[in-house]
């Protein structure tokens, strides 16, 4: 073995997780963080910091298309998709200076290259520039990631479709866009390039769209996208694929019209994610994956090897940024002394769409599942003041309440601000305030959050 340099923390991967282990590096701790892309792990570099600018920017535009409801007057409308990519890569550079800044000024030794373990808690690099390293970590923080997942269907990879990361830099509009996934990505770029202008088409395999939500959520999101000219194919086997995406695509679905052919010009694969577990030598460390490739834990992150923790997707921890950011504090809690877990913890999803979709805490369908009984209370976003200000009267939200408590279970909205609705929800959760304090606050109008006391009040008496 080459000579082994010895630090005493070693991270593999910088996104959210990874950096800010970093970044608040004990200064008397010598650190090292091997990067083998970009700094700062996919979010601020090829995944929802962008897909969220591109997702304004088409916003933007929809609310162009409707100037006459609100009286604006334009004689005619295009779309610039070169000056929406700028747009977006303007804060894409803004974010990677950002990043290299705080790397710097943490005093961590950045190392661009591929790490590979060839012993317990020891790595050889294949650095960008050439060459290798070998270094050995005290403490070693795998902050691995995760990349889309490319389903086993004939032709599909010969087809080269894009994933999230090729269509975010799009900088031509799809004349037809396929899209293979009803979840968050899906959903989200699709309407995004619908309001651009393409033809889209989404083929979903389950019976609904956002099969994790509620039959209700899923008729919403559904409706939603057919009003917007989006055609929706469900409860659909995808048999095979020809073509060559940017040119000519043919994907060949078994659905409710039987076996027919669907043609674009582009095709999108969201369909799902997997661990970068793979080909990094884990079985050199004593690190044990599941059944899927994840890492296995505890509910401290420690990993199945003795001084080595796994934080974000890599562990199989809910894929979002502030979850992996979560996981962060959690393990630098308990190296500082504190005592930290992962156990119930309060996730909150939200999908940027237009109008959103959030929620935190039990859908009816988990709460089923569970055996827990609740009340539940639902209110037309129409009903709310606000929304008739700004004319987004589209949506609904819900909450689920204690059958035999005022605690609050669960709660979902499907609207024009819902992200923002749901914290005020998550914040009275996280302080298990019955609903009753809510209810009965006094919450100023005219605001989305108004709504929050009028749906409350149509919670049904125990």
């Amino acid at each position: 073995m080459a000579k082994v340099e010895k630090y005493d923390d070693l991270i593999i991967g910088s996104g959210i997780a990874g950096k800010f282990t970093a970044w608040t590096r004990d200064s008397r701790r010598r650190m090292a963080i091997v990067e083998r892309g970009l700094l700062g792990g996919a979010c601020p570099n090829v995944a929802c910091l962008l897909s969220k600018n591109l997702i304004w920017s088409a916003k933007v535009i929809s609310l162009a298309r409707r100037g006459m409801e609100f009286g604006l007057k334009t004689d005619s409308l295009s779309v610039d998709m070169a000056a929406v990519q700028c747009r977006k890569r303007t804060m894409v550079r803004q974010l990677r200076k950002a990043h290299v800044e705080h790397t710097g000024a943490s005093g961590a030794e950045l190392i661009y290259g591929i790490a590979r373990f060839v012993a317990p808690r020891t790595v050889e690099i294949e650095l960008r520039d050439g060459g290798t390293r070998t270094i050995r970590g005290d403490r070693v923080f795998l902050d691995l990631g995760s990349r889309a997942a490319i389903p086993q269907v004939p032709g599909l990879a010969e087809a080269t479709p894009m994933t999230h990361v090729e269509a975010l830099e799009l900088d031509r509009l799809p004349r037809h866009l396929i899209v293979l996934g009803g979840g968050y990505i899906g959903l989200e770029l699709s309407q995004a390039f619908r309001r651009f202008g393409s033809e889209v088409t989404v083929i979903e395999h389950a019976a609904q769209l956002a099969n994790r939500e509620d039959p209700d959520v899923a008729a919403a999101l559904k409706d939603l996208f057919v009003d917007e000219g989006i055609e929706v194919v469900l409860d659909a086997t995808t048999r095979r694929v020809e073509g060559h995406s940017g040119n000519r695509i043919r994907v060949y679905v078994n659905d409710s019209r039987g076996d027919r052919a669907i043609e674009g010009t582009d095709l999108l694969v969201a369909t799902g994610r997997k661990a970068n577990s793979d080909g990094i030598g884990l079985d050199k460390t004593g690190v044990q994956l599941n059944e899927r490739g994840y890492i296995k834990t505890n509910e401290r992150l420690e990993t199945t090897a003795e001084n080595i923790w796994a934080m974000g997707d890599c562990a199989g921890s809910p894929q979002f940024t502030h979850v992996g950011l979560d996981d962060y504090n959690i393990v630098h809690a308990n190296l500082s002394a504190g005592n930290r877990t992962n156990r119930n913890r309060l996730i909150p999803f939200c999908m940027f769409t237009d109008p959103e979709l959030a929620r935190v805490g039990k859908n009816e369908v988990e709460a089923r599942l569970d055996g827990i009984e609740y009340r539940i209370a639902k209110l037309q976003m129409a009903e709310v003041l606000r929304t008739k200000t700004i004319s987004e009267p589209r949506g609904f939200m819900k909450v689920l309440i204690g059958k035999d408590s005022d605690a609050i279970l669960g709660f979902t909205a499907f609207g024009f601000e819902a992200s923002e609705l749901m914290v005020a929800m998550q914040t009275a959760m996280l302080g298990h305030l019955p609903y009753t304090v809510l209810r009965d606050a006094i919450l100023t109008h005219p605001t989305m959050s108004e709504g929050l006391a009028q749906l409350l009040a149509n919670v049904p008496a125990r």
